[in-house]
């Protein structure tokens, strides 16, 4: 059989350099499947402990007082995530919207909060009310109400700095935050065992305070979820890793059951809850994303760590490296330029199944400061366990590719990337 990858103009040396990569890659292929099996295997267990029925799929409206689907699915989303209750709503538009909520529905004035991976990513940083380039701060924002923030940095290799985060938690820290993957950073991403000794450094300095962790982009990438090794809290997206690439909208909070309804006060209101929030018919999509996220995660990260290979082997700086251990779904390759990054992102727009004839163009995207080039041809506007590739234009110019509902689109986009970028032969 002809390599059909020749089909879509792929070189021979590329196609020769692919076959290289995939041997060397094997070892990875294989523990990605080994968590892949691990975690399909526990959610299953989870839907046929909450003795999911045909019946749950119906639709509710209005109010969405009763709605049984939803609440099973909640039960399964907290068995999952090793939360004692879940949030799991369509009505929420982003990973930014639950850690809001959980933010503004656990703090009050006076309340301290604690950052212990640096500042936030963009959008989230905004919420809080951290200003850029001395620009003001929007209003509304944590600050605004009166609320402490401060932050301790990751060390040099990108751990968290155990000792400075003992020294930062007081008596007056409300919250300490987490944010597992990198945003637009150039660190890496965290892994379990990480966070797990970020808990352990809290609570060893005599410190009761909530930690919620921002899951996005890490759901089914470990074996574990951070509410299973002492985390009070985490939320993120169903857009992302746990929507399976099927849900159009939604979002999740899990953990300690007063703390989920607190942020869930905050999105309804005091005394209404998680009472309200009608499923609109989505309980069958959200129920079978979440099934399919173990599997759509791994053919996500397979496809990473092709690229990450194959983008090294043709002079590229990528990160994580192939055979690195990864805790998230985002690969990070590194251009030389931004007329570079740009041509990634159209070749990854190129290869997708919807608006692959768009040329992505970079634009002022909101709270971000400087221009953002996108590339997503996604069934779902802004789907991140879609293939899609981003990233702002500025030094070190680094493109952040994450998703592939396949890997054999990302797979398809690294050949063709490399067969026009490629700075040495392959």
């Amino acid at each position: 059989m002809s390599n059909p990858f020749r089909a879509f103009g792929v070189s021979d040396a590329v196609i020769k350099a692919s076959e290289e990569v995939r041997d060397t890659i094997a070892p990875a292929i294989l523990q990605i499947e080994r968590i892949r099996e691990f975690n399909q295997l526990r959610v299953l267990d989870a839907f046929r402990k909450a003795r999911v029925s045909e019946s749950d799929f119906g639709i509710s409206t209005g109010y969405g007082y009763d709605d049984i689907g939803r609440d099973k699915i909640e039960k399964i989303y907290a068995a999952v995530f090793g939360g004692e209750s879940a949030y799991v709503r369509i009505q929420i538009s982003c990973g930014t919207q639950a850690l809001a909520a959980c933010l503004f529905g656990i703090l009050r004035p006076k309340d301290k909060m604690v950052s212990v991976t640096g500042t936030p990513y963009d959008t989230l940083a905004t919420a809080i009310g951290i200003a850029k380039n001395n620009e003001p701060r929007i209003p509304g924002s944590l600050l605004d109400y009166g609320i402490e923030y401060a932050e301790v940095a990751l060390l040099p290799d990108d751990s968290p700095d155990l000792a400075a985060i003992r020294a930062a938690v007081d008596c007056d820290t409300r919250l300490v935050f987490i944010q597992k993957s990198k945003g637009y950073s150039d660190r890496r991403c965290l892994m379990g065992s990480e966070i797990r000794s970020v808990i352990s450094a809290v609570r060893a300095a005599g410190s009761d305070a909530v930690i919620l962790v921002d899951n996005c982009y890490g759901e089914f990438v470990e074996e574990e979820e951070p509410c299973s090794y002492g985390a009070d809290l985490c939320a993120g997206s169903l857009i992302k890793n746990p929507g399976g690439g099927l849900c159009p909208s939604g979002g999740y909070i899990v953990g300690r059951r007063d703390l989920v309804e607190a942020a869930a006060f905050r999105l309804s209101a005091p005394g209404v809850g998680r009472h309200v929030g009608p499923s609109l018919g989505f309980n069958r999509t959200i129920a079978q994303g979440l099934f399919m996220a173990p599997h759509v995660v791994a053919e996500s990260l397979k496809g990473a760590v092709f690229a990450s290979a194959l983008f090294r082997k043709a002079g590229f700086d990528t990160s994580p490296g192939p055979m690195d251990p990864r805790g998230d779904i985002i690969q990070s390759i590194r251009f030389h330029g931004p007329e570079q990054l740009k041509e990634f992102c159209r070749i990854v727009q190129a290869c997708s199944p919807v608006d692959s004839f768009v040329t992505p163009e970079p634009w002022a995207m909101p709270g971000y400061d400087v221009p953002v080039i996108m590339a997503a041809g996604t069934f779902v506007q802004g789907s991140s366990i879609e293939f899609s590739a981003d990233g702002p234009i500025k030094s070190p110019y680094n493109a952040y590719m994450q998703g592939g509902l396949v890997s054999e689109q990302i797979c398809l986009a690294a050949m063709i990337a490399v067969d026009k970028m490629g700075e040495q032969s392959v």
